[in-house]
């Protein structure tokens, strides 16, 4: 059985592939802003679950999460870095601070929780890096630009780690999820910058009001999300991206057409450019 150390446990994705690795027997770093949350979940805390206050944000935090969890578990084997949340707005209409804050918590919280699980994974020469990103990180949207610019950063960052830990015996996956029936779009975890700018309402205007629509109705079922990524830790040769949800693959395939037609048609001003 494997361990896992999940950040942003306590609800949405995070509770999910947290009850789904602890059904399957395997033990469980949960971690939450508040432990108290992911105990909620489990008033009779499974022998095989750990939850600790961490912050993505506070890098001594996810050490001693870390510590913990070894001082219980012997080892990690899988991390999910699922710590994020939405911000909603025009690129133009979102605040310097509010830009500030989602890197904070999407990216470089991401790059705390590697830099405190990593020297673990590197000295067993073995484990899982799953990072769990967004499809909007591969094809993005109007009025959810910032948002993908963290998830594109996310995709850059796990690219490279790819490499980086491939020799080392330590696998990496992005996750591309689509709309799952979490409480991401409510309130809880996607954040709205107001609407300030009236240039923007034909366009990031009607996709506020499509996103908010659609709180509660996305298409695609977390317990299923949740059993998928778990699975994909099973398997011997896990993909660098793994795309979940219908409307996933449509943006994906959307977006690869578009990349190729334009390549061919400015292909000659690419070559042209040579010495």
């Amino acid at each position: 059985m494997s361990v896992w150390f999940v950040t942003g446990a306590s609800r949405g994705l995070g509770a999910g592939i947290t009850r789904e690795a602890l059904d399957r027997g395997h033990s469980v770093i949960a971690t939450a802003r508040d432990a108290s949350a992911v105990r909620r979940a489990y008033p009779h805390e499974p022998d095989g679950l750990l939850a600790v206050t961490a912050d993505v944000t506070e890098p001594e935090q996810l050490m001693t999460a870390v510590e913990a969890g070894l001082a219980r578990f012997g080892r990690i084997d899988i991390v999910a870095n699922n710590a994020g949340y939405g911000l909603i707005g025009a690129v133009e209409e979102i605040s310097d601070k509010a830009a500030r804050a989602l890197f904070d918590v999407n990216v470089f919280g991401v790059l705390n929780t590697l830099r405190a699980t990593l020297p673990t994974l590197r000295a067993q020469r073995s484990g899982h890096i799953l990072n769990i990103g967004s499809v909007g990180g591969f094809a993005t949207v109007a009025a959810a630009g910032l948002y993908g610019a963290s998830k594109f950063a996310l995709e850059g960052v796990s690219e490279a780690l790819h490499d980086e830990l491939a020799p080392l015996g330590v696998h990496v996956t992005i996750v591309e999820p689509g709309g799952f029936r979490t409480d991401f779009l409510s309130s809880v975890s996607m954040q709205v910058e107001p609407a300030s700018i009236a240039d923007y309402v034909a366009g990031a205007g009607s996709m506020r009001e499509a996103l908010a629509a659609n709180d509660g109705r996305q298409p695609g079922d977390p317990v299923k999300a949740a059993k998928a990524i778990v699975d994909i830790t099973e398997v011997a040769e896990p993909p660098l991206r793994l795309q979940l949800g219908v409307d996933a693959i449509e943006r994906v395939e959307a977006k690869l057409d578009l990349v190729r037609r334009e390549l061919a048609q400015w292909r000659h001003v690419a070559l042209s450019t040579g010495i």
